[in-house]
C-alpha cells in the first residue's frame, strides 16, 4: 500500500514561494534521489504546470538538473484538474472523484507518492489521506506568499527531523 507524502520547501514564517528561495546544491541532490525513489507524484494543476518545465531539455542545464529532469520524467504523475483537457508524458488526469482515485492509487501502488501543492494537500488532508508531511525548513523570512498549510492544520506528531546541507532542517510529521 502506498503512502501519500506532502513535502515542500518552507520559509521560517510558513511560506512555500519557490520564486523567492530555492534549494542549495546539497538539497537539490537530495531531491534528485528522492524523486528517483518515489512511486509517483500527484499534482494540482498550477504545480503541475510549473513542473512541466522539466519535460523539455535546456542546453544550459548542469548534470544535476539533467538528472532531476530524468528522474521527474521517469516517474508516473497524476494531475488533479477540472480545467486541463490533457497532460504530458507519463501523466494521467484524475477525474471528479478525488477521494476514490486517491484511495485506489494508494491501494494499488507500493512506496511513497508525493503530493505537490498546498491546495491539493489541503483537499487530501480534509479527506484524511495524507500519511506524512515533510517540511524542508529554510532560514528565510518572506512575510508573504502561499502558506504551506492552505487551511486548518490537522493535529500532527513529529516522527523525524534531520539536517540537510548547512542550513535546512527536514521535519517529518504524521497525523496524530
Amino acid at each position: 500500500m502506498a503512502k501519500l507524502v506532502f513535502g515542500m520547501n518552507q520559509s521560517l514564517d510558513g511560506y512555500v514561494d519557490h520564486t523567492e528561495f530555492g534549494p542549495s546544491p546539497t538539497l537539490f541532490r537530495h531531491f534528485i534521489e528522492d524523486v528517483g525513489r518515489k512511486a509517483g507524484s500527484v499534482y494540482g494543476r498550477r504545480m503541475y504546470e510549473a513542473m512541466r518545465y522539466w519535460d523539455d531539455d535546456h542546453p544550459e542545464w548542469d548534470a544535476d538538473r539533467q538528472a532531476f529532469a530524468a528522474a521527474w520524467r521517469n516517474q508516473p504523475k497524476w494531475v488533479v484538474s477540472r480545467t486541463l483537457q490533457s497532460v504530458g508524458p507519463n501523466a494521467s488526469l484524475v477525474g471528479e472523484d478525488l477521494e476514490g482515485a486517491m484511495r485506489k492509487l494508494k491501494a494499488e501502488r507500493d512506496g511513497e507518492i508525493a503530493v505537490a501543492g498546498p491546495d491539493l494537500a489541503r483537499s487530501l488532508t480534509d479527506l484524511c489521506l495524507i500519511d506524512e508531511y515533510r517540511i524542508y525548513l529554510h532560514p528565510v523570512v518572506l512575510g508573504r506568499g502561499k502558506p504551506y498549510f492552505a487551511g486548518p492544520r490537522p493535529p500532527l506528531r513529529l516522527i523525524a527531523h534531520d539536517r540537510i546541507g548547512e542550513d535546512v532542517i527536514r521535519l517529518t510529521y504524521a497525523p496524530a
